[in-house]
């Protein structure tokens, strides 16, 4: 029998915050990744190729690379910062929000990957049968296209929330770490790592990371299996 892990008081609150954050994430990025999916699946266009390099770019930037621009972008000085500051009082710099933001970034490809591989096994003959029978295209969309692709979602969906976890490199960058508002997991980690006499506790949170890891693979590849069945595909 595996022995329980017990959590510090400041351990657990920087596990409730990972997991607000990365639910935050994909609640934030799930629908904008479904018609990016759709769109490079479906759609011929100029600048396609361009499109889905810059959606796939933070697979290859560097993360701090990724969270400086979100700082030059969202930061009280930047163009959009500084606009949702004065317009709508509402910051996200040093804010859990904007570590929802930042890992959203980040993890965003995987969720658009997952589905674009979904939509690309579903049968266009099936949408085209919709539309001579006079189907609109949301109303094929709808009842065919998003029931077909539903295991790419769930299967991104969790795989994008399991990466929102063990995000560190654009959370530091952007907005810090602080306790309580920012230090998710991976920086309460580091934070561990870099106190004296904190190797216990680096130990216990490195566990916890690996398993939350670990299920989030598994419970994805459950799910768009068991959807698939269901499906009967």
């Amino acid at each position: 029998m595996l022995p329980v892990i017990w959590l510090s008081p400041a351990e657990s609150e920087a596990l409730r915050l990972s997991l607000s954050v990365a639910a935050r994430s994909v609640a934030l990025s799930l629908p904008l990744a479904i018609l990016l999916a759709w769109v490079l699946t479906r759609r011929r266009f100029v600048g396609r190729t361009l499109l889905d390099a810059f959606v796939h770019l933070p697979l290859v930037l560097p993360p701090v690379v990724v969270g400086y621009l979100l700082l030059l972008l969202f930061g009280t000085r930047g163009p959009i910062g500084s606009w949702l500051e004065r317009v709508f009082g509402f910051e996200l710099i040093f804010t859990r929000n904007g570590a929802a933001l930042a890992t959203a970034v980040m993890s965003f490809p995987l969720m658009v990957r997952a589905m674009r591989l979904s939509l690309e096994n579903v049968d266009r003959g099936l949408e085209e049968a919709a539309r001579t029978l006079g189907a609109g295209a949301v109303d094929r969309f709808a009842t065919i296209t998003l029931p077909l692709m539903l295991p790419g979602i769930l299967a991104g969906a969790i795989t994008a929330f399991s990466a929102a976890l063990g995000e560190f490199g654009a959370v530091i960058t952007f907005v810090s770490n602080i306790p309580g508002e920012t230090r998710t997991l991976p920086l309460a980690l580091y934070t561990a790592l870099q106190t004296p006499g904190g190797d216990a506790a680096a130990a216990r949170l490195a566990c916890v990371s690996f398993v939350l890891g670990l299920g989030g693979l598994l419970l994805s590849e459950w799910f768009a299996r068991r959807v698939r069945r269901l499906l009967g595909r």
